[in-house]
């Protein structure tokens, strides 16, 4: 059984930074892709980043490129996400989620929400003005 678990979520200032870490478990981590999406209120869930099986490749949203850093360490089963200058637009729930699905990384097909097929339980980042 595959479990999902972020953590690191909080209030912030805006500008100022957090970082989210998301272990995934149930088989070889370096065998997921990963990546993290988010939901504001009101707001469909968008895609924020992901990350190739050996680290190696990483993709983001416009809105939080140049800002979030997605990185994995496959040793410690765990992706992170880290959040500098952040933005009051960037609160929201904040989700990791992992795929076993084969694709092209860097593909519309990792940015899709669908291609996951296991999600943790969300934490929130609320970014105070």
């Amino acid at each position: 059984q595959v479990q999902v678990v972020e953590s690191g979520g909080g209030l912030v200032q805006a500008g100022g930074s957090l970082r989210l870490s998301c272990s995934a478990s149930g088989r070889t981590f370096s065998s997921y892709v990963m990546g993290w999406f988010r939901q504001a209120p009101g707001k469909e869930r968008e895609f924020v980043s992901h990350i190739s099986w050996s680290g190696g490749s990483t993709y983001y949203a416009d809105s939080v490129k140049g800002r979030f850093t997605i990185s994995r360490d496959n040793a410690k089963n765990t992706v992170y996400l880290q959040m500098n200058s952040l933005k009051p637009e960037d609160t929201a729930v904040y989700y990791c989620a992992a795929s076993t699905r084969t694709g092209i990384i860097g593909s519309r097909f990792y940015y899709s929400a669908e291609t996951y097929g296991y999600w943790g339980q969300g934490t929130q980042v609320t970014v105070s003005t």
